[in-house]
């Protein structure tokens, strides 16, 4: 095994690069051998498309910036750019063999498109584990200097500081007047001197990159820091100014030598919803067609674990602060001590198991694996949630926490959702208020179906997790 300093020089530099585009050349390349030994062909003349697909699809792939290094490491982010990539390749071979008389069988194409797919798939898959843990374990750690240690900086370096999996570890922050620590919540990392102080910080942590985060310096300072953090080979990052209201759609359109960044808000009335609304009565009526026998069960056990209704419901609200009942498996004794006047911890958002413990056997286990929400499903299919969006609150901590959380009623922007961008992410049950509210809007000025897929195929990970 490497050592931890190799490890992290070949995780964060080029090796990582080299071994991704190592590994989809080896992968195209056996896909392509394959399909001309299912088929029966030898190679020639007349199988030079199917030659040429490795090199065209790798080249389609770096066109599609597959092997630029990211923060996050994840599968299924790349999975749409990768298909995509392959699926040109595999369009351009079969137009180089048609304008070549087809002299290539189809069959033969379409195995190696497959064979692809799987392979390059699974390969992409394990070099993100291998990210992923090299980052986690603390092997490939990269120290960070954070200059601004206001409000903006300190939420930054608590992010970084409770996701190893960025690789980005907060070492210290650069702030010629920095806030009180408890006037920004808290800072994992000590201020360490201002932007000037670079050059000796840098050698005493032996930071590798830097962090800009809303400083109180002028932009000419800012400017001047960032010239020489280039200048000692550190690779430079920056939050931007209005980040609330932007997403991933931001177009790039210099006016001269300035640069003129267009902003694509999201239109929760646009069409693209419309689509995905009824993409979750469609779905939301095969999984309860599908699950049918499974909610029978459940019900009888419910039904039997203690006298009351199957079904619990809840006053919740949702898009455009509309009221409607939540449904949910009864987990709890109806006939026990109630948690009145229950309040969550300051910070914290409801949830979970509130006051005295009241939930049965069949109860425990159906919160710990989440089938407790499955009739949520009849919701979705009655139009008054999404199977992905921001989780709908009770009317009364609604109107606490617009009143004292920024933000927050801008989830109501859309359907509220049986599982969501914070749920994945592990807010779930009496977690921080202000990391769903930040996670809930991200979701909604970046949404797109795509993204929803990808919060549902993550969240049938987050299930295995015990959500209590």
């Amino acid at each position: 095994m490497l050592p931890a300093g190799r490890l992290s020089t070949f995780v964060e530099g080029k090796g990582i690069q080299v071994l991704r585009i190592g590994l989809d050349t080896l992968a195209l390349v056996v896909a392509s051998l394959l399909a001309l030994v299912w088929s029966g062909q030898a190679v020639g003349a007349d199988t030079l498309p199917l030659l040429l697909f490795p090199p065209m699809a790798i080249a389609a792939l770096a066109v599609r910036h597959t092997y630029e290094r990211r923060l996050r490491s994840l599968f299924l982010d790349t999975v749409g750019p990768v298909a995509g990539a392959i699926s040109v390749a595999a369009m351009g071979m079969v137009v180089l063999d048609t304008l070549r008389n087809g002299p290539l069988e189809a069959g033969v194409m379409v195995k190696a498109y497959g064979v692809a797919l799987l392979l390059v798939g699974v390969g992409r898959a394990s070099v993100s584990l291998l990210e992923r843990w090299a980052r986690t374990s603390g092997r490939s750690a990269r120290p960070t200097l954070i200059v601004g240690a206001g409000v903006v900086g300190a939420q930054v370096a608590r992010r970084l500081a409770a996701a190893p999996e960025y690789g980005l570890v907060p070492v210290g922050f650069l702030d010629a007047n920095p806030p009180a620590q408890g006037d920004v919540g808290g800072r994992p990392a000590p201020v360490l001197g201002d932007p000037a102080d670079l050059a000796t910080v840098v050698e005493i942590t032996g930071a590798r990159n830097l962090l800009l985060a809303f400083s109180s310096a002028p932009d000419q300072e800012l400017l001047a820091t960032i010239r020489r953090a280039e200048g000692l080979g550190l690779q430079v990052s920056l939050v931007p100014r209005m980040f609330e209201s932007m997403n991933d759609r931001v177009i790039y359109d210099p006016v001269g030598g300035l640069p003129l960044l267009g902003l694509r808000r999201t239109d929760p009335r646009g069409w693209q919803f419309t689509v995905k609304h009824t993409q979750d009565r469609v779905l939301a009526a095969v999984l309860l067609f599908a699950l049918l026998p499974a909610l029978v069960l459940i019900a009888a056990a419910v039904k039997r674990s203690s006298p009351g209704p199957v079904l619990f419901r809840q006053r919740r609200v949702g898009r455009d602060g509309r009221s409607f009942d939540l449904l949910k498996f009864r987990t709890m004794i109806e006939d026990g001590p109630t948690p009145r006047g229950f309040e969550p911890e300051v910070g914290d958002a409801p949830g979970g198991v509130e006051g005295v413990d009241r939930r049965t056997r069949v109860g425990r286990l159906l919160r710990r694996t989440s089938l407790d929400e499955l009739p949520q499903l009849i919701n979705v299919l009655r139009g008054e949630m999404s199977l992905v969006g921001p989780r709908p609150e009770r009317p009364e901590f609604v109107e606490l926490f617009s009143a004292d959380m920024r933000r927050y009623e801008d989830r109501h922007r859309v359907k509220s959702g049986m599982t969501g961008w914070a749920q994945i992410h592990g807010l779930r049950g009496q977690t921080s208020l202000a990391d769903r509210v930040e996670l809930d809007n991200f979701y909604i000025e970046h949404w797109s179906l795509g993204l929803d897929w990808k919060i549902l195929a993550r969240t049938f990970l987050a299930v295995l997790r015990a959500a209590e």
